[in-house]
């Protein structure tokens, strides 16, 4: 084919070409007949959806309905049967290649290529109310796909991304005088903002979500009625046609026109497609009628009902027998084969095929453009992606080859990626894959999301071959794909777990990067628990294995590994799901079998969960700790109750635990707060949560001495404390004279010193020093200084010999002291005297 002309299928419109050239022969067509059915195709060479149309058939067929998938080749794989009540408005694919199907009552119904159910949304209230009569499905200018429907009370409702699970369902605003179907109506995407075109006869209206506004396009013969209407793969351009014949072709936005023209045709067209964007093709039976914008026109006579599928730089037709590609000869192609082209590219190409034939012109073609060679190797180069025939390719690549070794420092990248672009376009056509995709829609898709859509055909063999050749990360490449063979794998029902376990591991064992914990929800969500149990023992990662076990209900296995880990917040995690889901005995029957997990648990309740502590140890026969718990609990400041009853308890707990030192600590605990709760009533002072010692010295401060006796005996509380606690509260409150009485009341087993102290330290000096008589000799002089009595402090001092008191004493009497100053320096000298 490489020896044909190129030219043979090229058809002029007025300055440039267009080609139509077969793609596959379709291996539907003993078995699909198009005329009887409704049919709607994915753009980017993407699957075909047919089912059957009553209305089309002479007889109708008690057949049930249902939804047949084919890929571009007319091999079926996929399908879905339509056993829902509700009428099948229309159908979709959106660009994730899902099937979207438009139900009468406003449901929305999304489907994998190959038939699967994945989810559905409604198109609101009023859709389900009025009915939807007509409906599309769009691309949005964001790249995603939406829904809109025209309801039976003539309200049009819009979706712009059908794949987000809470769409934002858009009312449009009303349009002045609709109060019936209009005429045609178009959607027309601009920067996040969704229009509709409607026409009501010869009316536009262009309306979003808040105003309708008519729209005026310059037209020259005015028709009654548009009656169809069409914009282009990029939403730049716009057709509508009129039913007096008339095609009118300008910008999306109405406000310029680049075509008028009239076809004479008396019926209105079945469709009104784009071919790219440079040509509007209008079907009509058995003719497809193509239109430039300088009103140029080619004619394609065609035999039966066809699918016409708009592309970014084409259009595909597909019919019974045949799907072809209708193109504009990419420039490139032009330059280097049409006929008399003088461009480098096409020298070039001469070039070589002289040089095949060891022809002499081979030089001097190349020396004419010797100062163009890297044009020409660019021309050829970009010429061979534009090729569908590999042949053809080869001869262009050949060519780029030959013209490249006469350029000194010639880059070659280009080159080389356009060769691994080439060498996997061609895989991907293969009629097994059935990806019609050209060079230019590849860029526009880009090779990851071609990678993704091999997956979705399941051809991961291929995609793997694709990702090797290519070089790419094992994440984004082998390790991916794999993952999502093997998530089909676990879907094969038919086969034993164990086997598909087998093979699974096998294939992914040094397989980096895989996550056997999506392979194994994939198997949980089929229904085959055992499968992904399997699957779960040689996920490295506990953090992901264990929520899945949870999911399953296998609450042993997810504790155990979770405790193999190390990990104690996930040891946390499983342990809570437990308590929350099991029934408190059983789920500290349960708990009791992990002493890993029960400390971690126990040390949850001390921080969290008092009571649920109490009790796990309660059940592990744990009275004594239980008790500590009740303790330790009653020691907060919550309330007399609160005490009274955490105390009582953990002194029945402490008793029934054999520590009979401790419940009698508790006992007397109990009894303490019992009096400080009745001295609370009494004083209206707080009391309680006192220790011993401050009860009893708040007693005396509030002249409760009787209780304050009470406590002494109850508590056996030790002479010498009580006295310092009777003594200081006794100070504190001033009352000197029950101080006094209670110093002479018997003798003091902690001294007199204490009250000389005490009775300083409260401001009262006489006091004092009524106590100092008492005091022992030689603490008389410090009693005596910090009083300030000098000539005492002197006369004390000398008689117990203190010389260092002497000289304090010396040192602080001021001036106005000299004659004591003489009599101290008379005693110090009678001191040394003596010694």
């Amino acid at each position: 084919m490489a020896d044909s002309n190129p030219t043979a299928d090229w058809n002029p419109l007025g300055q440039v070409y267009y080609r139509k050239f077969e793609v596959y022969a379709m291996q539907w067509k003993d078995h699909v007949d198009l005329s009887r059915s409704r049919s709607v195709a994915a753009p980017f060479g993407g699957p075909i959806a047919i089912i059957r149309d009553d209305k089309k058939s002479q007889k109708q067929s008690s057949a049930k309905m249902e939804i047949q998938i084919f890929n571009a080749a007319g091999a079926q794989i996929g399908g879905i049967k339509w056993e829902y009540a509700g009428r099948l408005v229309g159908m979709g694919w959106s660009v994730q290649e899902d099937l979207i199907c438009i139900l009468d009552d406003g449901s929305v119904m999304l489907y994998d290529l190959h038939g699967t159910f994945k989810r559905v949304f409604s198109m609101g209230g009023d859709s389900r109310g009025h009915r939807v009569i007509e409906c599309k499905v769009f691309m949005s200018s964001s790249g995603s796909t939406g829904v809109a429907v025209l309801t039976g009370n003539y309200q049009f409702y819009v979706v712009s991304d059908v794949s987000q699970e809470n769409a934002r369902i858009r009312h449009m605003a009303q349009t002045p005088g609709l109060d019936r179907p209009p005429s045609s109506w178009v959607i027309l995407p601009e920067d996040r903002v969704v229009r509709v075109l409607i026409a009501m006869d010869s009316q536009l209206f262009l309306v979003d979500s808040t105003q309708a506004e008519p729209m005026s396009p310059p037209v020259n013969a005015m028709p009654s009625s548009w009656v169809s209407m069409a914009v282009s793969f990029n939403h730049k351009f716009l057709a509508m046609f009129g039913n007096n014949g008339s095609l009118w072709v300008g910008t999306a936005d109405l406000q310029n026109v680049y075509c008028e023209c009239n076809t004479n045709a008396t019926e209105v067209p079945h469709d009104l497609v784009w071919c790219g964007s440079g040509a509007i093709l209008a079907h009509w039976d058995n003719l497809l009628f193509m239109v430039g914008p300088e009103k140029d026109w080619v004619k394609y006579f065609i035999e039966g009902n066809v699918v016409l599928v708009p592309e970014p730089d084409g259009l595909r037709i597909i019919d019974n027998c045949v799907h072809e590609f209708l193109q504009k000869v990419p420039d490139v192609v032009e330059k280097v084969f049409k006929i008399g082209s003088l461009a480098p590219g096409a020298v070039l190409y001469d070039a070589m095929r002289e040089f095949e034939r060891k022809s002499p012109k081979a030089d001097e073609y190349v020396r004419s453009v010797k100062d163009q060679l890297s044009e020409a190797v660019e021309q050829c180069t970009l010429a061979a992606g534009a090729e569908y025939e590999p042949s053809r390719q080869r001869s262009l690549l050949r060519a780029a080859s030959f013209g490249k070794c006469f350029v000194a420092s010639y880059q070659p990248t280009q080159f080389v990626l356009m060769c691994q672009h080439l060498r996997v376009l061609n895989a991907v056509r293969d009629f097994r894959v059935a990806m019609p995709l050209t060079h230019t829609q590849l860029e526009r898709l880009t090779l990851p999301v071609l990678i993704d859509r091999l997956i979705l055909r399941r051809q991961y063999c291929l995609a793997i071959r694709i990702c090797d050749y290519l070089r790419l990360p094992a994440q984004q490449g082998a390790s991916r794909i794999l993952a999502h063979w093997a998530c089909y794998k676990v879907q094969q029902s038919a086969v034993d777990d164990a086997e598909v376990a087998r093979a699974i591991v096998t294939k992914l064992r040094d397989t980096p990067g895989i996550s056997y914990t999506e392979i194994a929800t994939k198997a949980k969500d089929f229904g085959r628990q055992e499968l992904a149990i399997r699957l779960l023992d040689f996920e490295p990662r506990s953090a992901d294995q264990v929520p899945l076990l949870m999911k399953m209900k296998r609450d042993e296995l997810a504790l155990s590994k979770a405790i193999e880990s190390g990990d104690t917040d996930l040891v946390y995690t499983v342990v809570m799901h437990l308590r929350e889901s099991r029934e408190l005995a059983d789920f500290l029957m349960f708990i009791r079998g992990y002493p890993q997990a029960m400390s971690l648990f126990a040390q949850y309740c001390r921080q969290q969960d008092r009571e649920m502590l109490i009790d796990l140890y309660y059940q592990d026969d744990r009275l004594v700790d239980g008790a500590n718990v009740h303790l330790l609990d009653s020691l907060k400041d919550k309330g007399w109750d609160f005490q009274f009853q955490k105390l009582t308890k953990a002194q029945e707990m402490y008793q029934q635990g054999q520590n009979r030192f401790a419940a009698e600590v508790a006992g007397d605990h109990l009894k303490l707060i019992q009096i400080q709760r009745q001295l609370q009533e009494r004083t209206d002072q707080p009391f309680l949560g006192e220790p011993l010692g401050d009860t009893v010295h708040k007693s005396f401060l509030y002249n409760q001495a009787p209780v304050a006796e009470k406590l002494r005996k109850d508590f056996k509380i030790p002479d010498k404390r009580f006295w310092w606690i009777k003594l200081k509260a006794l100070a504190e409150s001033r009352q000197w004279l029950e101080l006094d009485r209670f110093a002479k009341s018997k003798k003091s087993p902690i001294g007199y010193e204490p009250f000389f102290e005490a009775c300083l330290e409260h401001g009262s000096r006489v006091e004092a020093m009524k106590y100092i008589a008492k005091v022992p000799a030689a603490s008389k002089p410090r009693c005596f200084i910090k009083c300030k009595a000098w000539e005492q402090a002197a006369e004390a001092a000398f008689a117990v010999r203190n010389d260092e008191a002497l000289d304090q004493i010396l040192m602080k009497c001021g001036p106005g002291y000299g004659s004591l100053q003489e009599r101290i320096q008379e005693m110090k000298a009678q001191l040394r005297q003596k010694y």
